[in-house]
């Protein structure tokens, strides 16, 4: 077992976590549907799995909404919900300054996360993700404290003084490009490879979805993917570590029977209806169109500001309502409420589409291009079911919360507290 130092206790954001002299490992499978586990667990391929969810604990937890990647890795990281660290969505419209901005910053979060006060506590924290547009979150505050931080994307860029760690290759392996399962496989072994070499004893590590984007839970390529998922996770039991695994959402087709996606285009639809002036903002949009084309089952509408024909939320609301695909309209007060949100980084609508729907701007907005395989995305209810696993078998306490509606951001408070390690 790699040596760790005795547990110190530390608090963030109205929680106290107490580790356990053992290294801690957290894991966030991005768009890991707990159907793709079950194939996979289903064909064989994922004996480590196997074991912990008999002597471990295996079950499901309830994500953030919208069930988007910058939301639920952020909520995960903190603890808490969007509507306390501020980041509701990839995306959003900044009215004040009118302009549309990408939630990809550290500035943007309204608290800390959990990293620093456990560095500062005694542990070597290392945080390790697939993608760049998270590493600047995840660092907040980690590499000045002397922890390591870096993506699987550019991890031949990491250096010391910026990442808290230099010559990644030469410990990991090349740089894999961002659009393969090698992403995420690279994610896992760099958690393997620092905890080996005795770097950190307190681990981070977040994939991407770009496979599950691709791939149906019964396809063989998916199935791979998860066994390798499964021999990483091996390792990191074999180094003595507490592992908790969890996912930021899920992932469905939303998809035609001729493989066309299976899009509203709010924004052209409101128009058409109503008059000019209608703003819709897709909260999926990000820098890695290939996943999915900023198509995704929940946006934000913006009124228009200049109302010429006097239209009502209630009125849009209605019609919303009505519209096949749509599963809910709500205004800006009761969606911040009921999905935890941040009111002020909202439009003056929020809407969800069905399992197989998403939502869309205009049709001259999308490049359909980037997903001519098939449309298979997340953003709604129907992506909110996520697993929620541990190494070990959890205390009664901790117990008797996951049958009830225990949150995928609390994996952290589980593997950490909750654990009889």
């Amino acid at each position: 077992m790699t040596n760790v130092p005795v547990a110190c206790s530390f608090t963030v954001n109205g929680r106290t976590y107490t580790p356990p002299a053992r290294p801690v490992v957290v894991v966030c499978l991005d768009g890991s549907a707990d159907e793709y586990l079950d194939a996979a667990l289903a064909h064989g391929r994922m004996p480590h799995l196997q074991r912990i969810s008999v002597s471990g604990y295996r079950g499901l937890a309830r994500a953030a909404m919208p069930t988007f990647t910058n939301v639920n890795n952020s909520s995960i990281v903190t603890g808490v919900p969007p509507s306390i660290h501020g980041i509701g969505g990839n995306f959003f419209f900044d009215t004040a300054s009118g302009q549309e901005v990408m939630m990809n910053s550290a500035k943007f979060l309204r608290v800390e996360t959990i990293f620093p006060s456990a560095q500062g506590a005694g542990r070597k924290v290392a945080v390790v993700t697939a993608k760049e547009k998270l590493r600047d979150i995840f660092a907040s505050g980690l590499i000045e404290k002397g922890g390591i931080a870096f993506s699987s994307e550019k991890a031949v860029h990491a250096t010391r003084q910026t990442h808290g760690i230099d010559n990644v290759e030469s410990l990991v392996g090349p740089t894999p490009p961002i659009y393969s399962g090698e992403a995420s496989l690279y994610v896992l072994k760099a958690g393997v490879e620092i905890l080996k070499a005795g770097l950190a004893d307190f681990l981070y590590l977040s994939t991407t979805d770009f496979m599950q984007h691709k791939f149906t839970p019964e396809a063989p390529e998916a199935i791979e993917f998860y066994a390798g998922i499964d021999a990483h996770l091996g390792r990191l039991l074999e180094l003595g570590a507490v592992v908790g695994v969890t996912a930021d959402h899920g992932m469905n087709a939303k998809q035609l029977g001729d493989g066309s996606p299976n899009v509203i285009y709010l924004e052209t639809e409101l128009v058409k209806q109503f008059g000019p002036g209608f703003r819709v903002i897709l909260p999926i949009t990000d820098p890695y169109v290939v996943h999915h084309g900023a198509l995704g089952s929940f946006a934000q509408v913006h009124l228009p500001t200049d109302n010429a024909s006097q239209v009502t939320t209630r009125e849009v609301i209605s019609w919303l309502l009505a519209r096949s695909g749509i599963t809910e309209a709500h205004p800006r007060e009761t969606a911040a409420l009921l999905m935890e949100l941040p009111a002020d980084r909202m439009g003056d609508l929020v809407v969800c589409s069905g399992r197989d729907v998403v939502l869309g701007r205009t049709p001259a907005y999308h490049d359909l291009k980037a997903i001519e395989g098939g449309l298979r995305s997340h953003g709604g209810r129907y992506e909110e079911m996520v697993p929620f696993i541990f190494s070990e078998p959890l205390k009664q306490d901790f117990a008797t919360r996951a049958r009830g509606d225990v949150r995928n951001f609390d994996v952290f408070d589980f593997a950490i507290n909750g654990t009889a390690s």
